[in-house]
């Protein structure tokens, strides 16, 4: 009987589907265990061979969890709102959601192609109403909250609202925006209903104001940071400036240090959690105010180092500023001028990367130094960054490298503040081993020291405060396009508006086309039908808005993060349609206990997704501080590249191996139409694209042979091999096994199909122990000692190979256990039932399979793990080598239980012991049960 993979894998996919085999139940007896990936963007060009690999390492360790008796929730749904399929619709003129659904059929047929055990029953998609539904109503809970610092939490905004009724602001700890006009109590409830509206929006936690934001003219829409790459667009490579607008923002600065902590509790990749330490850039300092000489405004610092203070000799604005244009000279307004303008084309990344080119301009004006009253010069310097403390640094140019380097290009006078340090050279900043000095009162203090009482002579002043501040800034929430969760909002006197609960969801509207309007609006401006009636509670069409109840709505849409900041407690409950998730789902399940995607993802989604559980945790709807307690970052695929040879100037195309006589210019080509002896085919290359069909080839022994080179797996090099082509030829547990057997989970791995041939012949050779022409040749025999020490050694690895996600050692155990059994020719039921129910997390279409043809009813995947039994692996004897002299001449089999009495007697009066001596008696005869038998003469 033959195997046949892809009738085995048909057969199983089907029985899956139609049992719901893998579903979860909410209420079990079992414990709990909930495995994630993050779940995918649907993307027109379907999978390639990278994508599935911590989709196969996830599935293999749920259906291990549910071997080990666990009530495994392993879901999977599409991050499916997203600028690509909004690109697109753009290009073509389709609506957004038939393409989404297109790529989302396709991606459904690949991924059942490889037989994951998701539960398809909780499939989630980010842009289908009922889903953003419930993002809408997490938009309102954040605008419907604010950040009291006394709890540490987020509080209904209600709970402010009374504290204002009756006591005013000057009491109220809260996360807000700076400068805020204190008002009492008398005074709040004087204020008509907009006024108070002005002041709540200052203290919401999700907020409008306006904001140096990333602009992508090409695109038409804000950018976050991690969407930027080199200045340029992620998406399509166009362009991005700096540019202000109002926009939504929310304030996941009001849980930075909360951020910080939580790292601490869950099983996360240092790597991974030192990225979001750097991001959340908490820092222990002083706040540092500069009186302005000839305005009234002042310049707010934040310093790490108050101890320099007598050091500043400058001071620099981000060209951003809000007080660069008031208080630049007009001496100096065309050059300042130029310079914003010039800045405001880099991104944020870029400039801070960016260390190496120095570049400023001199405002004309003057600060003034809290303690010696001398002037200071303002300067612009794009290393200054608006979002970034508070935009403004005082230079101490004899403390800090950048600031030295700033002064010795301006030529900015350098004032040494360190006692015998040297500064003709570079700056001193090892604040351990500093002494002050030429600092007035802080002259011979230490750095500790010094800080403590240059706050206290700040404070004293009214001129600063000791101060811990943080890198993270509040998240912009606003994005210009179509394709994207549209915000519950109406606006009554250009003041925001929240729709009630029971209304949602507000649904995207029909748009002719999906670009921004020719008055710059975001493209829902072409909307004819995009008004709220407050009378009817219902969206209406745009030429009623001058009616007493209809008002405009917002025209911007929520980012990509939205939908997937929450994403896992839907799965949790994924048909509710009175709750995001009922109570009992979310204590049931209360986590991911394991979250496998890409690290990119560590500056982005995780610290929203983080901040989005602590803030429903808070509101008493997330049952836990941390939604993801272990993460894994699988490594990438690589793509092995195929390169032809073009002679410079020419259409011939010369074999690799025949280059040295040509100057030659590397051409990437489809890898598919290369074969594992790295043999192109012609007539495909010919066929493939018009500029290869008359070309010339000259080949080395009628072959053209393409040079390799390993790289990202992308369309861009023509290196990208399709999943099914795989299952199609080798099988799906062909790709699962072969995908892991590349390397360990987290590291990258050229991908190379030569490689997967192996694979394919060692699960024929594993069905061969089960089978052969004539059927089945399973036997219920008593297996001997040594196949059950192999089934018991492989039980014991592979145990503790997926506990310790070491899946591809795995795989060679498998593959030496069934070399090991097809050598001592086992056909007995007792080993190869219990090896169909250990290889079931990998191959699971062939395990299902055997499991079936050994008379078993119903799937392998719910049968209990195999036992280790570790007397199987005690040896009952030993092959001891005997030496005569140091020499060994023979070997013998002895029981490990002889004293080395009884070894002595067996060895001597073997034959073999015998001829060796010749009849003469040993010297000494040296025995070591278990080890040594040595006869000296």
């Amino acid at each position: 009987m033959k195997y046949n993979p892809n009738e085995i894998e048909a057969k199983w996919q089907k029985f899956w589907s139609e049992d719901q085999t893998f579903k979860a139940e909410n209420n079990s007896s079992k414990p709990k265990y909930f495995v994630l990936d993050m779940f995918p963007y649907p993307s027109g060009a379907g999978l390639h061979v990278g994508h599935p690999l911590g989709y196969i390492a996830s599935d293999i360790y749920a259906r291990y969890k549910r071997h080990k008796g666990f009530n495994v929730l392993h879901p999977q749904g599409y991050d499916s709102f997203g600028l690509p399929a909004e690109q697109y619709a753009i290009q073509t003129g389709q609506h957004p959601e038939k393409t989404t659904k297109e790529n989302i059929a396709r991606y459904r047929e690949q991924l059942d192609k490889i037989g994951f055990s998701f539960d398809w029953s909780r499939e989630v998609r980010t842009s289908n109403p009922d889903y953003y539904k419930w993002t809408q109503w997490i938009f309102i809970q954040l605008f419907n909250s604010w950040y009291n610092i006394d709890t540490d939490k987020a509080e209904d905004i209600a709970t402010l609202t009374a504290v204002f009724e009756k006591e005013g602001n000057a009491g109220v700890n809260a996360v807000c925006d700076e400068n805020i006009a204190p008002f009492s109590a008398t005074q709040w409830n004087a204020f008509t209903k907009e006024e108070k509206e002005k002041i709540l929006l200052q203290y919401r936690l999700t907020y409008l104001a306006e904001t140096e934001v990333n602009w992508c003219p090409a695109l038409g829409t804000v950018l976050a940071n991690d969407e930027i790459i080199n200045g340029v667009s992620e998406r399509g490579g166009h362009p991005v400036i700096r540019k202000k607008m109002t926009q939504w923002s929310m304030r996941i600065s009001a849980y930075a240090e909360r951020l910080l902590q939580g790292l601490e509790t869950i099983d996360w990749s240092e790597s991974i959690k030192e990225s979001q330490r750097n991001w959340i850039g908490k820092s222990v300092g002083a706040s540092v105010t500069f009186n302005l000489k000839d305005h009234d405004a002042v310049v707010e610092v934040f310093t790490t180092r108050p101890d320099t203070i007598f050091g500043v000799t400058f001071m620099t604005l981000a060209p951003e500023h809000e007080l660069v244009a008031k208080i630049t000279t007009p001496e100096q307004k065309e050059a300042v001028e130029a310079y914003v303008t010039a800045t405001a084309k880099r991104s944020e990344r870029e400039r801070m990367a960016d260390v190496k080119t120095i570049s400023g301009v001199f405002t004309g004006a003057y600060a003034e130094h809290p303690f010696t009253k001398e002037p200071i010069p303002v300067w612009i310097g794009d290393y200054v960054l608006a979002g970034y403390g508070t935009g403004a640094v005082m230079a101490v140019p004899c403390g800090d490298e950048r600031d030295y380097a700033f002064a010795k290009h301006f030529n900015i006078p350098i004032q040494n503040i360190f006692e015998g340090v040297d500064i003709s050279e570079e700056a001193f900043a090892d604040k351990e081993k500093t002494i002050i000095g030429n600092s007035d009162f802080l002259n011979g203090l230490n750095y500790k020291e010094a800080t403590k009482k240059a706050i206290e002579a700040l404070e004293k002043l009214g001129q600063g405060n000791g101060k811990t501040n943080y890198r993270l800034r509040d998240a912009v929430f606003s994005r210009q396009r179509y394709w994207g969760e549209p915000f519950p909002v109406y606006y009554v006197n250009d003041l925001p508006q929240m729709i009630e609960a029971q209304y949602l969801p507000i649904v995207l509207p029909e748009v002719e086309k999906y670009l921004p309007t020719e008055d710059g609006q975001p493209p829902l401006g072409n909307a004819t039908v995009w008004a709220w009636d407050t009378q009817n509670n219902q969206v209406v069409s745009n030429d009623r808005i001058d009616q007493v109840t209809v008002f405009p709505l917002e025209l911007n849409t929520m980012p990509g993060w939205a939908g997937s900041s929450w994403y896992w407690m839907r799965y949790m409950d994924a048909h509710n349609a009175e709750a995001f998730a009922s109570e009992e789902a979310l204590k049931y399940w209360e986590n991911v206990d394991l979250y496998i995607g890409g690290s990119e993802h560590a500056t982005g989604h995780l610290l929203y997704s983080r901040f989005w559980n602590k803030f429903l945790k808070d509101k008493g709807l997330a049952p836990t501080e941390e939604p993801f307690k272990k993460l894994i970052n699988q490594g990438m695929i690589l793509g092995m590249s195929a390169i032809v040879y073009r002679v410079s100037g020419t259409n011939k195309y010369v074999s690799k191996n025949l280059r040295g006589d040509y100057q030659t210019e590397e051409i990437r080509v489809d890898v598919n139409l290369v074969n594992a002896s790295d043999e192109i085919s012609i007539d495909g290359l010919r066929k493939w694209i018009p500029e290869f069909a008359n070309a010339e080839f000259i080949l080395e022994n009628d072959r053209y042979i393409v040079g390799r080179e390993v790289e990202k797996m992308s369309k861009r090099w023509y290196n990208v091999v399709n999943p099914d082509d795989i299952c199609e030829q080798y099988g799906a547990d062909t790709l699962r096994l072969y995908e892991m057997f590349l390397g360990p989970l987290e590291q990258a791995k050229p991908w190379n199909t030569a490689g997967i041939t192996g694979v394919s012949g060692f699960l024929k050779k594993l069905w061969r122990l089960y089978f052969d022409d004539n059927g089945l040749i399973v036997t219920d025999n008593e297996p001997g000692k040594e196949a059950l020490k192999t089934l018991h050694k492989t039980i014991k690895k592979v145990q503790e190979d997926i506990e310790n996600f070491s899946f591809n050692t795995s795989v060679s155990g498998f593959m030496i256990a069934v070399n090991e059994l097809s050598a001592a020719k086992c056909n007995e039921r007792a080993i190869l039932e219990p090896l169909a129910v250990l290889i079931s997390p990998y191959a699971p279409h062939i395990a299902e399979e055997l499991w079936s043809a050994l008379g078993n009813e119903g799937s392998v995947s719910k049968v209990p793990f195999p036992v280790f039994d570790a007397q199987h692996l005690v040896e009952s004897s030993k092959e001891y080598p005997v030496s005569f002299n140091g020499k060994m001449r023979f070997k013998i089999e002895l029981p490990m239980d002889l004293t080395a009495e009884e070894i002595e007697k067996i060895v001597m009066e073997d034959e073999r012991t015998k001829a060796q001596l010749n009849g003469n008696a040993p010297k000494k005869v040296i025995i070591v049960p278990g080890k040594i038998i040595n006869l000296v003469g």
